[in-house]
């Protein structure tokens, strides 16, 4: 998105310890600033989150008429692999893409965004995250032992704030379509020469039409494209509810990345999924047995969204030419990935298949 309004100041998330001059970084558990140098710890700002965390209004910001508070410059690396855009701040530069593993990544100038309204700080540490993975890619019995191995000596993962949309609406639809009823005949029919009943289900339709109303409120859409969709999709649900107003302090010792789905095209996808529902809003309205839907006039209002950034520990492995990729959420510890198969192993696998089906058939052959 290309704003109008004058440039922002730049965001650093480089905070300097007052004692020493190294940088803090945020540490999830304790919910602090922490000097590894010296040990020095300081407390976030805390506000009021109620009134901090408010809505943007989506036509407004479509026809770039946000003020200038809710824009912000920021410098981004993109990733030619994966095209990620990263986010870095001060004299930051990446030598390799947390996402992918990909050793350049090339400073691209740089761009207007809308500001982050809320983040949900990281709840877990690099060191549990690293657990939940290593547990995790511990149940991929066909997964090559080599990768397993290579993955526990215990690289570095990075910790990312993933961009996301919000959306809220309010919705009224009005619909036509039909409400079945079940009901049963006795037929009789022949069977080896002789009569028999039975049961035959019916359908009686109906004509239905009616009218629906739902309010919507923060449907979650991934601004990202770095991340295949159905690995963050899984890393859900997300307790919004803790989100916190955003402040840098935040992002202190992480990184960023900044949305590359633009607003209007996150509200496409954030529709298809309110339209879902109140297609089953309106099979529920329609009621029955059965329904047939033929039409949804939806009429949508009050259009607000929020940019918020949501935690992620990654991993990036580069194993025997090939990357694998492992997202866990900074929240709860879900973990999804790339799904590395060792050849080796499934032939094995399909070696002993085979023996165990040849020996129960000889058991049932001799048994016979």
């Amino acid at each position: 998105m290309t704003a109008t309004p004058p440039p922002a100041p730049q965001e650093s998330t480089r905070f300097p310890c007052p004692q020493c001059g190294a940088d803090y970084r945020f540490a999830p558990r304790q919910g602090l600033l922490i000097c590894d140098h010296c040990g020095h710890e300081e407390a976030t700002e805390q506000g009021d989150r109620a009134a901090a965390i408010t809505e943007l209004d989506f036509k407004s910001a479509l026809a770039e008429q946000l003020p200038a508070a809710d824009v912000m410059e920021t410098r981004a690396c993109s990733c030619p692999n994966c095209a990620a855009h990263v986010v870095f701040s001060g004299d930051t530069h990446a030598t390799e893409c947390p996402f992918c593993a990909t050793p350049v990544v090339v400073d691209t100038g740089t761009h207007r965004q809308i500001k982050p309204r809320a983040v949900l700080p990281f709840q877990l540490a690099e060191k549990e995250a690293h657990s939940a993975m290593n547990r995790w890619l511990g149940g991929l019995w066909l997964a090559p032992n080599g990768l397993k191995d290579y993955a526990r000596k215990g690289r570095k993962m990075d910790g990312i704030y993933v961009p996301y949309w919000t959306y809220d609406a309010d919705t009224k639809s009005a619909y036509v379509g039909e409400r079945g009823t079940v009901y049963y005949v006795t037929e009789t029919v022949m069977r080896d020469g002789k009569p028999e009943s039975r049961q035959v289900q019916k359908i009686r339709w109906r004509p239905a039409s009616g009218r629906v109303g739902r309010w919507f409120d923060d449907v979650l859409v991934l601004a990202s494209k770095a991340l295949p969709k159905k690995y963050t999709d899984a890393l859900e649900p997300w307790d919004l509810s803790a989100l916190e107003p955003y402040a840098p302090e935040f992002l202190a010792g992480f990184q960023a990345e900044g949305y590359s789905i633009a607003l209007e095209e996150g509200y496409e996808e954030a529709r298809t999924r309110m339209d879902r529902v109140i297609r089953r809003d309106v099979a529920f309205d329609i009621g029955g047995d059965r329904q047939r839907i033929h039409s949804i006039s939806t009429t949508v209002n009050d259009v607000t969204f929020k940019h918020i950034l949501l935690p992620v520990w990654l991993a990036a492995y580069k194993y025997r030419g090939q990357s694998y990729r492992f997202v866990v959420n900074g929240q709860t510890g879900r973990v999804q990935g790339e799904r590395p198969y060792s050849v080796w192993k499934i032939s094995c696998a399909v070696v002993l298949a085979a023996l165990a089906a040849g020996a129960l058939g000889y058991i049932i052959a001799q048994n016979q």
